[in-house]
């Protein structure tokens, strides 16, 4: 089994990716709200777009500055090589910057992941 984590730069690719990783296969993915160190401090830096009698909304990160972390897991190799595949489909090629991160992980052991057998499927 694999951990596959995405953080996905531009957040209006993500209901490309969302839709790709499941016509893919993947039955659940988790999406967490991100930011990394380069792109905080770069808001730091800039903070001319507050007005000058601002509301506290003017102090909440904009969808522009946040990424997205997506997790999923899965049973095999082929599935993270067509979900590679998919990815770069929607985002571009991964190694190029800006397009996200996408890493993959063995996982030893998971709990509170249960199959449903084909039958009770639903």
């Amino acid at each position: 089994m694999y951990l596959i984590i995405f953080v996905l730069n531009d957040p209006d690719d993500l209901d490309g990716v969302l839709t790709a990783w499941e016509d893919a296969g993947v039955s659940g993915i988790t999406i967490l709200p991100s930011t990394g160190l380069q792109r905080l401090r770069q808001k730091q830096a800039l903070r001319d777009d507050v007005p000058l009698i601002p509301s506290l909304s003017d102090f909440y990160p904009h969808d522009a500055d946040i990424n997205n972390t997506l997790f999923t897991l899965v049973d095999s190799d082929e599935l993270v090589e067509k979900i590679v595949h998919v990815t770069e489909n929607v985002v571009g090629d991964l190694n190029e910057p800006g397009n996200g991160i996408l890493t993959v992980l063995p996982t030893a052991r998971v709990y509170g992941l249960a199959k449903c057998p084909d039958d009770q499927a639903g």
